[in-house]
């Protein structure tokens, strides 16, 4: 009798190592699989680039411009796969002052074309700004694509 309980409790040892192996193996692999998955999706975004945009309002124009993204526009630019990072205000510098700043990201310069081109091809999005033409918000806009830097986090 105590020969068969030194056999289960040596069953038992061999087991719990079995079964310590098995959670070591999965979870290397797991951690293989996470990495190599993250080196593909880092090649994917490669070619991602960031579209800064600032508009300038006219004097005054500053918070109807706002409410404008919040209410229509952000709302259109979602419809048409345009990924913003965030809409800023500058403050503080009179430089900047009637000034309303957004960033879109894109899966590359050919998808934000695209993008961009349907948006402004949609019938909705026409009457939105033909609706504001009486009412003109911007004097001007500024645009520039950016590529993130080798060393960016948002890379």
């Amino acid at each position: 009798m105590t020969f068969h309980c030194w056999k289960f409790k040596n069953w038992k040892s061999k087991g719990s190592a079995v079964c310590a192996l098995a959670l070591l193996s999965f979870a290397a692999g797991s951690l293989i699989t996470a990495r190599l998955a993250h080196i593909d999706r880092v090649r994917a975004d490669s070619n991602r680039v960031f579209e800064l945009r600032i508009y300038h309002a006219v004097p005054g124009k500053l918070p109807a411009l706002e409410s404008r993204f919040r209410d229509v526009y952000s709302k259109l630019l979602a419809k048409h796969g345009l990924q913003i990072v965030g809409y800023w205000v500058p403050e503080g510098s009179a430089d900047w002052d009637n000034t309303f700043v957004y960033v879109v990201a894109h899966s590359s310069r050919e998808e934000a074309k695209k993008n961009w081109d349907a948006m402004f091809a949609d019938p909705e999005v026409q009457e939105a700004i033909k609706s504001e033409g009486a009412d003109k918000l911007v004097e001007k806009i500024d645009r520039t694509y950016m590529r993130p830097a080798d060393f960016s986090p948002t890379k």
